[in-house]
């Protein structure tokens, strides 16, 4: 790596001046909304949608600061892609609490938490939901293929699944979906986001395991992706494509089944 001169340090604390007061007013605004959420816990749940917003707009100025490094340092700004990585996680954070982190059950389970919400439009939920993902996309390609997160960023993406998953009204998706609708772009492209995210999410886990951490538990909470994928098939009258997911559902649980049986064997072997 070529020896960074003063000149060119100098440069780059000039540019990302306005990035650091973004930074700090940003952080002010997460603070003050805290304290609001926790004095009002009746609008709580709306607060707490604001601040997933502002962590997105945190990580994305973090990023960019990134970008100034590389531009002008030619070096990667580790400590600011790793803010950036703790602000999406604080946003999906905020997220799970709104709507819950629960992957396979059912709507009803978590259907009142929506109720707390209801002002919050199915376009303003897609437009948050695909802002997030495209924050989380963005810093994935930052870090690049052989980043240290590489496995880390399976549980992120999955927690996202969820999120998206959750913050869709389920009860009201045939309504939302119709071409009438004012809400019918946005629900389209929110399942097909949610279908898409829950089997991605099930074979990263699924690749995780296989490939990195020979945790069982891995496996298992692809398989519950793959689940929750087919409870939406289900909500959708979708019979064909639920089918599919039950077939892959089922031979996944015969091989988590399988490799379980053999670590036993294995250690009444004494392996």
């Amino acid at each position: 790596m070529a020896k960074i001169s003063e000149n060119e340090r100098q440069a780059y604390s000039e540019r990302v001046k306005s990035y650091v007061d973004v930074t700090k007013a940003l952080l002010k605004t997460e603070k003050d909304l805290a304290q609001e959420a926790r004095k009002k816990p009746s609008e709580a749940p709306m607060i707490k949608l604001a601040l997933a917003d502002e962590m997105l707009n945190l990580a994305s100025n973090y990023i960019a600061v990134n970008g100034v490094s590389q531009a002008l340092l030619r070096v990667k700004n580790e400590e600011s892609l790793n803010d950036a990585r703790k602000s999406l996680y604080k946003a999906v954070i905020y997220l799970e609490e709104i709507v819950s982190n629960l992957i396979d059950v059912p709507f009803s389970d978590y259907e009142d938490k929506l109720k707390l919400i209801v002002d919050f439009d199915p376009n303003q939920r897609y437009n948050l939901i695909r802002k997030l993902g495209f924050s989380i996309d963005l810093l994935v390609h930052t870090y690049g293929d052989n980043t240290k997160w590489r496995w880390t960023f399976v549980e992120l993406e999955g927690r996202f699944a969820t999120a998206a998953k959750n913050i869709l009204d389920l009860k009201n998706v045939y309504t939302n979906s119709s071409p009438e609708s004012p809400y019918y772009d946005s629900t389209v492209y929110h399942l097909r986001l949610v279908k898409k995210l829950l089997n991605q999410s099930a074979d990263r886990y699924r690749e995780k395991y296989e490939l990195s951490t020979s945790q069982f538990s891995d496996f298992k909470t692809g398989i519950s992706y793959l689940a929750a994928l087919r409870r939406i098939h289900i909500v959708l009258a979708e019979a064909e494509e639920s089918e599919s997911i039950k077939k892959k559902h089922a031979i996944w649980k015969q091989k988590l089944e399988a490799d379980m049986k053999k670590q036993e064997e294995m250690k009444k072997r004494g392996m």
